[in-house]
């Protein structure tokens, strides 16, 4: 009867204490996280230039989650979560037991993001019997040409193949899965915006129109959009800077971490290198680490300082005018 209570009981608990402490610049931190996000692997199949694992450009090691790290962090605090994102960087359903994971947090809402190439029919079926609440799917292009100047290395018809086989699924066995096209708008594809609404209409699903992150700046000029509301970028003194104030406060450090394959806590999905590392799971549990000195330093340093933390520059918490 009690356990009802405690997930909202915890979200009051997590947003006074956001609140309080972005007004006063003092850190402030009752209750749990209301959402994590677990790194099921690094790993990818495809090679995105912009994207930290894709790219190679990432520094740390490769890998993939223990299942029993994943339940050992559920078992924890799975009763104060609505949310459970079983992706960061790498395709979470190249890990072996990606099943397993899914099956672990049904009783939270749970979404997967996935690129899309292993969603054969048996799969699909698996996918919305699974319990799993949202699936994401990349498709950055309606041909082949358009999809693979950034989804290097993959098949716009086995993405297409696999949105059909899913959405049929859904049908078949009258399943509550949500799936949404995610679309990530660059100058190449920018032009295809009807053709995939049409797309997505067609399947039932919802559609996400992303503004692109980009790592590499002296390519961002070549990938931005000419429809300002999908740039997340602006000239200032012949350098491109994020369109954002990067005001002293995030919600991410209270409500949402991230959890990297090796156990690693982070403070939000803008760490792709796991540079601020607040704590590992292999030696400390979840609690010791979310309220431990080293997380309430961080918290410190963005109240007082945001623009002066690395990953923060291309963060879009606080930004206005512009879709992502």
């Amino acid at each position: 009867m009690i356990e009802r209570f405690i997930k909202p009981a915890n979200v009051i608990l997590a947003g006074y204490s956001y609140l309080k402490s972005s007004i006063s610049g003092k850190v402030t931190v009752n209750g749990m996280p209301v959402s994590i996000s677990a790194e099921l692997t690094n790993n990818c199949n495809l090679h995105c230039p912009e994207c930290s694992s894709g790219s190679g450009q990432m520094q740390r090691d490769r890998g993939f989650m223990d299942i029993e790290l994943f339940n050992m962090v559920m078992k924890g605090i799975g009763t104060y979560l609505y949310n459970v994102n079983l992706y960061f960087q790498g395709e979470p359903m190249l890990h072996p037991l990606f099943f397993s994971f899914v099956r672990n947090s049904r009783n939270t809402h749970t979404v997967v993001s996935t690129n899309g190439h292993f969603l054969s029919e048996e799969n699909s079926e698996k996918l919305v019997k699974s319990g799993l609440s949202k699936l994401i799917i990349s498709l950055d292009g309606i041909d082949q040409d358009t999809y693979s100047a950034y989804r290097i290395n993959g098949s716009v018809n086995t993405v297409l193949d696999g949105i059909r086989n899913v959405a049929d699924a859904k049908m078949r066995y009258n399943s509550p899965l949500k799936i949404e096209i995610q679309f990530l708008v660059n100058r190449l594809n920018e032009n295809q915006i009807p053709q995939i609404r049409q797309m997505a209409a067609r399947v039932k699903a919802s559609l996400s129109l992303k503004s692109m992150q980009v790592i590499n700046k002296e390519d961002i000029g070549s990938w931005l959009p000419l429809n300002g509301r999908f740039r997340r970028y602006k000239m200032k003194n012949r350098e491109y800077i994020i369109k954002n104030s990067l005001p002293n406060r995030c919600a991410r450090l209270w409500f949402n971490p991230v959890i990297t394959w090796d156990g690693k806590v982070i403070p939000c999905c803008f760490d792709k290198n796991a540079e601020y590392a607040m704590g590992d799971l292999n030696h400390d549990s979840f609690r010791e680490i979310w309220d431990g000195p080293k997380y309430r330093i961080f918290r410190k340093s963005v109240l007082s300082g945001r623009q002066m933390i690395e990953i923060c520059r291309n963060c879009t918490s606080g930004l206005r005018g512009v879709i992502y």
